[in-house]
């Protein structure tokens, strides 16, 4: 199935390890395959004070959070073939925190920021993470797609570094 998708892409901060449009336009077509032919977002990447604004104002939390879904759902009495109904809603990144966790993890930024689209689409599409079942389901479905992408697993811990436990030695 050819998904029709209409990525409208914010960027409010810049940075290095932003991904190109066409990343992005990848990882969510990967998330949307099979359970969309259409659809219709925006990602709007911002830096930690938007990110902070947002979640202070939408989810009474004074932190910055790395990724917010906002889902839209189409005013009652709207028919379910109107086209209103392809838009899937915004997703909000912030990429000071992208960064920084994957640092933190150990992990690509590229890899990171996969995860984080993957995971605010399914948001988008209903799937949540609030109970043990629905955590399993909605990790379960982020492997998945991240898999198919190339990515690695994204709850399992950063593999070490493979190093050399025998002293090198040194002509003096």
């Amino acid at each position: 199935m050819d998904l029709e998708l209409d990525l409208q892409l914010q960027l409010e901060t810049a940075g290095a390890d932003v991904p190109s449009l066409s990343d992005l336009r990848c990882w969510v077509a990967a998330t949307l395959e099979g359970r969309r032919a259409r659809a219709e977002l925006t990602l709007r990447v911002v830096g930690e004070a938007e990110g902070r604004d947002l979640n202070r104002r939408y989810r009474g939390q004074d932190r910055p959070t790395n990724v917010l879904s906002f889902p839209f759902d189409a005013p009652p009495g709207i028919d379910a073939t109107d086209p209103i109904h392809d838009f899937l809603g915004d997703l909000v990144i912030c990429a000071d925190l992208v960064r920084q966790e994957a640092q933190e993890q150990g992990k690509p930024v590229a890899a990171h920021w996969a995860h984080l689209v993957v995971h605010g689409v399914l948001h988008l599409l209903d799937y949540d993470h609030l109970t043990e079942d629905e955590a399993t389901q909605m990790e379960g479905l982020e492997t998945a797609v991240l898999g198919g992408l190339g990515f690695p697993p994204p709850y399992e811990p950063a593999p070490e570094p493979a190093f050399d436990q025998t002293p090198e030695e040194h002509p003096q």
